[in-house]
């Protein structure tokens, strides 16, 4: 038995900790020099059948991301989901409807297409599917999605209100205001409420670049945010969330505080993300 580096250093390249794979684990057949998965194995989900499916890598992202929206607690009971594209395949795996977080695991992430049909699962998918679909078809780049319920961030969307750059906390994440959009329409309610809320997030973003401002307000809802893997997004989730409560307590200590200056807000943001970034370690 030889562990399989390849598939857990894949995975932690997208932002998944090992803590949270399953130890899949390789037997080398000396007769055919092929690799064959152990049939069985010991997760943290319990003894499952080791199969390597198709969409098996985008069910583990998955499946790792919507456990972390529970362990920083950007959601409670069912609330909340994330999911993981795969653009070579055209589908992402999403967190099923109605389950809660200690339900889940790889196995009950549902693929989805692009068109909003069930590839995979016996689940039904989650009911902001085709939210997320509709995030996936418009931003180029994105491969994770994350719909939070964090209370800070709930609140500044209930209010109808993006969140102005207040600070330098702000300016590391994002550049300029977290938008939030307006209130959806009963004709886009009617017509397809999810579908909807999604194009209201497009057309906030409307001459932005996703990547360069990965969160939004959606009014009276809630967060959405997005990154180069699902785990990105659900740590913009937390960031946002953190950013919503620092600007909070700023409005109650002063009513009239006034958004960062533009030149100290550009600096912040270009040294973690510009060209010329300079935070962080040489990859």
């Amino acid at each position: 038995m030889i562990e399989a580096r390849a598939w857990k250093d894949s995975m932690h390249h997208l932002g998944i900790p090992h803590s949270l794979l399953s130890p899949y684990c390789l037997r080398v057949s000396q007769r055919s020099a092929l690799l064959t998965l152990a049939p069985w194995f010991e997760s943290d989900y319990g003894t499952r059948r080791c199969t390597l499916g198709k969409f098996d890598a985008i069910r583990e992202e998955a499946c790792a991301a919507n456990l972390e929206i529970d362990r920083l607690r950007l959601a409670i009971l069912t609330w909340g989901n994330a999911s993981a594209f795969d653009p070579a395949s055209g589908v992402f795996a999403i967190k099923p409807s109605g389950l809660g977080y200690g339900e889940l695991n790889p196995d009950s992430m549902v693929i989805v297409d692009l068109t909003g049909a069930v590839v995979e699962g016996k689940l039904r998918p989650s009911s902001d599917t085709k939210t997320h679909l509709v995030l996936y078809r418009s931003f180029a780049g994105i491969r994770g999605v994350c719909h939070s319920h964090s209370p800070y961030a709930v609140a500044w969307a209930q209010a109808g209100r993006g969140i102005p750059c207040l600070g330098t906390t702000h300016a590391d994440q994002t550049a300029g205001e977290i938008p939030c959009t307006p209130m959806i329409g009963p004709e886009a309610v009617a017509r397809d409420y999810e579908e909807g809320t999604g194009e209201l997030i497009v057309e906030t973003f409307s001459g932005k670049k996703p990547l360069e401002s990965p969160m939004a307000l959606v009014a009276g809802h809630g967060p959405f945010t997005w990154g180069k893997s699902a785990m990105d997004a659900v740590r913009n989730a937390a960031a946002l969330e953190e950013i919503a409560r620092m600007a909070l307590l700023t409005y109650r200590l002063d009513p009239n505080a006034s958004p960062l200056p533009d030149h100290v807000m550009r600096k912040h943001f270009e040294r973690k993300h510009g060209p010329g970034a300079y935070y962080g370690q040489p990859s």
